[in-house]
């Protein structure tokens, strides 16, 4: 029998989609006997959070700023509900302007961008936040720093959109060109056995061999904004673009040049991540809500995280996923 007193009912909590979040994004709250008049209050973490929808069965709540956790409580005005979790992501950094997936090292430390607009000389192009959270510059001599790789010897790899030059970078932080003459290169990925793939957005996927020959991979349809390359576990280049449409895919590319679609149905993807159970990560709108999708091998779609903003994600060697917006970075505890 449902709990009752003073002739309320009390609140449950049946599901909450998605199952993580960072601050300013919205769950998706089912339940019963949330109560509608008065509307139903939620807290996150501890903290009241907005209502954007209340009823009494279905409740949609925005994870406030100073949420310290993700226990989700709902109360009708007389009872309050069990408590659930959801992922709910800790500011890791502000002030930045990444516009793709952060790196992370073998260690576990994280490396980030201030990319500028197109042309803006900026004092820090690179930034190095270490196990504990403390960020240092780590680069700062290069223009519009956009896409970020790790080759297999742990050296990283950053591109420039500004002058079409792929960075190379030693763990002090003393930089060379690794290849130059590569477009508008925005997404870079490293395969098993050295190459270095280079994203022009203007329509050229370019393959640079270890020995730094340049061949032209793939061509596909330019992007507006940059092309997102990452590895999948069975050898498969995936890339995102984001095209004028508001219904777009993402692609992937045989060790021959082949391309084909692989999902469709994303708006605005960019960064990617792939989990150890081979599931894909995408920053991407889903449903008309922003934040990371999830598409599984089978290529079925969920929101995985909500969030404003989102540009990119990665995984550190703890499970934790790394989220990076047009501003900031978060750190999203395991489930």
């Amino acid at each position: 029998m449902p709990f009752r007193r003073n002739g309320a009912e009390r609140p449950k909590i049946e599901s909450i989609s998605p199952v993580a979040a960072i601050p300013g994004g919205d769950v998706q709250i089912r339940g019963t006997a949330f109560g509608s008049l008065p509307r139903p209050e939620v807290s996150i973490g501890g903290v009241a959070a907005p209502l954007i929808v209340g009823s009494d069965a279905f409740v949609v709540a925005r994870v406030p700023e100073s949420a310290s956790g993700g226990e989700v409580v709902v109360s009708n005005g007389e009872h309050q509900s069990a408590s659930t979790s959801v992922a709910v992501g800790s500011l890791v950094a502000g002030n930045l302007h990444p516009v793709a997936s952060p790196a992370v090292d073998g260690e576990g430390n994280i490396f980030t961008t201030f990319s500028g607009s197109r042309g803006q000389k900026t004092p820090v192009a690179v930034f190095r936040i270490d196990t504990e959270g403390t960020i240092t510059p780590f680069l700062s001599e290069m223009m519009n720093a956009t896409g970020l790789a790790f080759d297999a010897s742990g050296v990283l790899h950053i591109s420039s959109r500004f002058d079409g030059v792929v960075y190379q970078a030693t763990g002090s932080g003393v930089m060379s060109v690794y290849v130059e003459g590569m477009g508008v290169a925005t997404g870079i990925a490293f395969d098993q056995d050295g190459n270095l793939y280079v994203g022009d957005r203007s329509g050229t996927i370019f393959k640079v061999s270890p020995s730094r020959q340049i061949y032209v991979f793939a061509t596909l349809e330019p992007s507006i904004s940059a092309y997102h390359l990452q590895f999948g576990p069975e050898g498969y280049l995936y890339v995102t673009g984001p095209t004028t449409s508001s219904f777009d895919c993402v692609q992937r590319i045989s060790a021959a040049g082949e391309v084909e679609l692989f999902y469709r149905g994303l708006g605005r993807p960019q960064g990617m991540a792939f989990d150890p159970q081979g599931n894909l990560y995408v920053a991407a709108s889903f449903g008309g809500r922003r934040g990371v999708v999830k598409i599984n091998p089978q290529r079925e779609a969920c929101l995985h995280l909500s969030g404003p903003n989102v540009v990119g994600c990665a995984f550190a060697p703890t499970g934790e996923m790394i989220v990076t917006t047009t501003n900031a970075l978060y750190r999203i505890p395991s489930r």
